[in-house]
């Protein structure tokens, strides 16, 4: 920094870098609670990772659970989770979690606009572990209308995917929307619903926003904390980079920014929460902690740009031991791109369409190497260990018209334009789309009679798909003997080439029950906080359910928030900043 450029300085209670789930999370709770608060967003947009999710979030025992019977305890929860991680299973952490958890998601709905509704058929992924639930641990978050904001706070909410909207700019809910646009070509109401999503859409559009203001998923998590922070006042700085802790004896209390060309220097009287992200826009720590990336295997990254390692970077003098959970580094999706005039194309996310009936999996060997019905993390996790850098989801006629594929919605969608870009290649036979292809000769042929031999049976003793409740409740109810197994018999044939896709990382800072950063003995770091994927993971790489990481990233940024600010038990308390005990900032930054 050159010595004589001037630094602006300002104090607040509480500083949040980050305007994701967590961050929001965070600072909404420590405006409701009377505290000051700036959220500083080094990108342009507000929302993150968790404005491009779906916005569902793991909570298990919450109110909506209860309400409908579908309650579980906690010792029901911890038995699934230590069966599933094993060693990497974190006793205090999840204790912290599942204790806290339903409380911190009542607490934001009564005091902030936040609102869930259960998913009552969403089962854990592993739901033939001991203690899995077969739904009531997942919830959903309801839309919101984006006319709400100001509009230049709706013009900097960061949109959903290009291709999570439908006809250029409307939003799509994955929760009450989908099923009706997968049955539209059948269904008489789904259609109506479909055709008023596009009214509504369209009526935006004259009315001059530039996409449609039913905003859904995550969209809708960021557009209600966004709306409560606006409420209470809180200052939430665009294009403000974090840069430099600050520290005076054992204790965070400030930071340093840059924004507008300018540096910023803010003292935090309660502390500072780290929610800028994960790492999967930094090339170092893609090659140093992705085991495929070192072999000379890349993944496709959906995180937004601003998720290049920031908590490592600002906390990198500190004595801190980053958790590695073992290979596996990020969450993961198989993605497709979607070719698009002047770029490389845009990414597609496929969740559920692979477990569909009608639907498999192969490699660029033209064999099965997976249990398509898998989550979509398990289904990556098959390609990398098999180093595959691409796999290919092959279709029949049928299945494509009934669910659609990728980003080809059903019918009575076109798909016309998606076989002459390339992005869904076509053959009349098995042979000919195998050609295509590029795989080797009959293998594509052998692999689906196979599949079509076990599908007649309902039975895939290759990979065992629809055998859990997860795989047969994401496949087709009406399809029998197995929902989510049936066989490629109606030409022509389809495929979609997909890459590894990195939907968030699992790296971050050490964390404990409170949020409070840790270092390398495990001692807790005054005035310093970590929630969302700038925490490290607290499934240790492993993918249980829906929601995840929104679920943990709401309770830990709230955690936080109250920690930092002194709260008790008492839900309705307020701090008071000056009467509170400070941490008056030192001038020098931490060295």
């Amino acid at each position: 920094m050159p010595a004589e450029q001037a630094i602006h300085e300002h104090s607040v209670d509480l500083v949040v870098v980050g305007s994701g789930a967590a961050g929001l999370a965070a600072a909404a709770t420590a405006a409701v609670l009377g505290a000051s608060v700036v959220v500083l967003e080094k990108t342009a947009l507000i929302g993150g990772t968790s404005a491009l999710s779906g916005g569902e979030i793991w909570i298990p025992g919450s109110r909506q659970a209860r309400e409908a019977g579908l309650a579980d305890g906690p010792e029901s929860v911890e038995t699934y989770l230590r069966t599933l991680l094993g060693e990497r299973f974190d006793a205090q952490r999840t204790r912290a979690f599942l204790q806290s958890a339903p409380e911190a998601l009542a607490w934001l709905e009564q005091h902030t606009q936040l609102r869930y509704a259960l998913m009552p058929r969403s089962a854990d992924y592993h739901s033939n572990l001991p203690g899995a639930s077969l739904g009531g641990r997942s919830l959903a978050v309801l839309p919101f209308d984006g006319r709400r904001l100001a509009a230049n706070d709706f013009a900097r909410l960061r949109p959903p995917l290009r291709n999570a909207l439908i006809l250029g700019g409307i939003s799509v809910c994955t929760r009450l929307d989908l099923p009706h646009l997968l049955a539209a070509g059948r269904v008489p109401a789904s259609a109506w619903h479909a055709l008023g999503l596009i009214g509504r859409g369209w009526r935006d559009r004259l009315a001059g926003h530039a996409r449609g203001t039913r905003v859904t998923n995550g969209n809708a998590l960021v557009a209600r904390l966004l709306a409560t922070l606006r409420e209470r006042g809180v200052d939430v700085r665009t294009q403000a980079r974090a840069r430099t802790l600050l520290i005076e004896g054992d204790a965070v209390c400030g930071l340093e920014y840059e924004q507008a060309g300018g540096v910023h220097r803010v003292r935090a009287r309660r502390g500072v929460v780290l929610a800028s992200g994960g790492c999967s826009a930094d090339v170092q720590a893609r090659r140093r902690h992705f085991p495929h990336v070192r072999a000379g295997l890349d993944h496709v990254a959906l995180p937004p740009e601003g998720n290049d390692g920031d908590a490592f970077a600002l906390t990198a003098p500190l004595d801190l031991a980053v958790p590695d959970p073992l290979g596996r580094p990020a969450a993961w999706a198989p993605v497709s791109l979607v070719p698009q005039a002047g770029s490389e194309g845009a990414p597609f996310p496929h969740f559920s369409d692979k477990g569909r009936p009608g639907i498999l999996a192969v490699g660029p060997d033209g064999g099965r190497f997976v249990n398509e019905s898998l989550s979509y993390h398990e289904f990556v996790t098959a390609m990398l260990a098999r180093g595959f850098d691409h796999a290919w989801l092959v279709a029949d006629h049928r299945a494509l018209r009934r669910y659609g594929l990728g980003a080809v919605r059903p019918f009575p969608s076109p798909l016309g334009h998606h076989v002459r870009s390339g992005y869904l290649q076509r053959g009349d036979t098995l042979s000919w789309l195998e050609s295509a292809l590029g795989l080797p000769s009959g293998s594509l042929q052998a692999t689906v009679a196979r599949f079509n031999e076990a599908a007649a049976l309902g039975e895939d003793r290759e990979f065992l798909r629809g055998q859990s409740v997860f795989e047969r409740r994401y496949g087709d109810p009406q399809h029998g003997p197995n929902p989510a197994l049936g066989p490629l018999a109606t030409p022509p044939y389809y495929a979609i080439r997909v890459l590894p896709g990195d939907i968030g990382t699992f790296l971050g800072l050490p964390t404990d029950g409170a949020a409070r950063v840790v270092d390398a003995r495990g001692a807790a770091t005054r005035g310093l906080y970590a929630a969302g994927n700038a925490a490290a993971s607290l499934f240790g790489g492993h993918y249980p359910s829906a929601g995840i990481t929104l679920g943990p990233a709401l309770t830990f940024g709230w955690l936080a928030a109250r920690h930092a600010l002194g709260h008790g038990d008492e839900p309705s308390a307020s701090v008071d900043s000056r009467s509170s005990p400070r941490h008056d900032c030192a001038t020098h930054p931490i060295a």
